[in-house]
């Protein structure tokens, strides 16, 4: 593990500073900045899948559900020409789309080639492991059990390649009391983007339930949302308060708060942006935890540093955990499409660093 101070960044001057809040005496204030937090690779790259094909093909360009869970950046997009969609029904035939990087089910699949849509595939390559490992657990005879979110668009993804031969348990609660096949092999598997402990805890139950129950051959919950759960556990226990950036819909933003709590911060809150931010928060709070989940740009981390300087919380210290360098190519259609065009296809924006503003 390793701290930086960082110099006080901008303020974004989202209200007027906050002169009320009630600080304790004869201590700083200061913010513990996770690291690594913010975009992951799969999220990176699905952005950029977005942006260079708007730039390319121009608008619009259809996009089936949220490209990443996060409200800034659809929104960001949607501006630049993006068009979400529920359902490929609202798609037009022969419409350019891009698969979000959830992932989608074989059925989604065949309905976009039967509608003769234009397909750029950006589903995160390591949710990809995760719809292998079911069609070969399928295969193999195996009845799986899927840990992970009901109504997630992964979930739904990966349950969808090997219908009836998955059951799904969401929590240590459900393992209780799921019935599954007799006389089958069992296997789990789990979405991306889960609580590590819960579900280690889950599996617990499971195993002791059903003593034959089987490992996926890697863990399927990813490197970033490890990594960033690793990242809170260490500042939780340093701060009094912990703010994590990140949609309602992310599930690996929520996990962090749930996280942050469990591992000792007094409070912990997740928001949008800095304008969700209350100032009645940071009473007799002296250090500030912040972090930020996989789906989310820089730039909103550092809004939230620039108000949380406005409040006196201006001596920022990066706590590292560990540090990431994976990246992904673009997916094969775009590659091959700008290759045609003579375009590099570098999955960087132009100048920009792989958590790059999105404004």
């Amino acid at each position: 593990m390793s701290t930086v101070l960082l110099p006080t960044p901008a303020v974004p001057r989202h209200r007027a500073p906050a002169s009320a809040i009630r600080s304790p005496q004869g201590i700083r204030k200061r913010v513990l900045l996770a690291a690594p937090r913010g975009y992951c690779a799969g999220v990176d790259r699905a952005v950029i899948t977005v942006e260079r094909a708007l730039e390319h093909y121009g608008a619009p360009v259809y996009v089936r559900k949220e490209i990443v869970h996060n409200r800034h950046v659809v929104e960001t997009l949607a501006a630049r020409g993006a068009v979400f969609v529920d359902e490929l029904d609202e798609v037009p035939t022969g419409a350019r789309l891009v698969f979000s990087a959830h992932g989608v089910s074989p059925a989604v699949l065949d309905q976009a080639r039967e509608q003769e849509l234009d397909a750029i595939d950006a589903t995160c390559p390591l949710v990809t492991k995760v719809h292998r490992e079911a069609v070969r657990f399928a295969r193999q005879g195996y009845h799986m059990v899927m840990i992970g979110h009901a109504g997630h668009e992964e979930v739904e993804g990966t349950m969808g390649e090997a219908p009836g031969l998955i059951t799904l348990v969401q929590n240590p609660a459900e393992a209780r009391s799921v019935e599954l096949p007799a006389g089958v092999p069992l296997v789990w598997i789990s979405q991306t983007t889960l609580s590590v402990d819960e579900t280690l805890e889950t599996v617990a139950v499971l195993r002791d339930r059903f003593p034959g129950l089987v490992d996926p051959p890697s863990d399927d919950i990813c490197y970033a949302t490890t990594n960033r759960q690793a990242a809170v556990k260490t500042i939780a226990q340093r701060a009094d308060l912990l703010i994590v950036v990140g949609s309602a819909n992310s599930s690996n933003s929520v996990r962090l708060a749930e996280v942050a709590r469990l591992s000792g911060a007094r409070v912990a809150k997740r928001v949008d942006n800095a304008g969700e931010i209350d100032e009645g928060w940071f009473n007799d709070v002296a250090t500030v935890g912040v972090t930020s989940g996989a789906s989310v740009p820089e730039a909103l981390v550092r809004d939230v540093l620039g108000l949380l300087a406005e409040y006196g919380f201006d001596e920022v210290e990066e706590v590292e955990t560990t540090t990431e360098d994976l990246m992904f190519a673009l997916p094969k259609e775009l590659r091959r499409d700008l290759k045609a065009a003579g375009i590099a296809s570098s999955n960087k924006p132009g100048g920009a660093d792989r958590r790059h503003d999105l404004r």
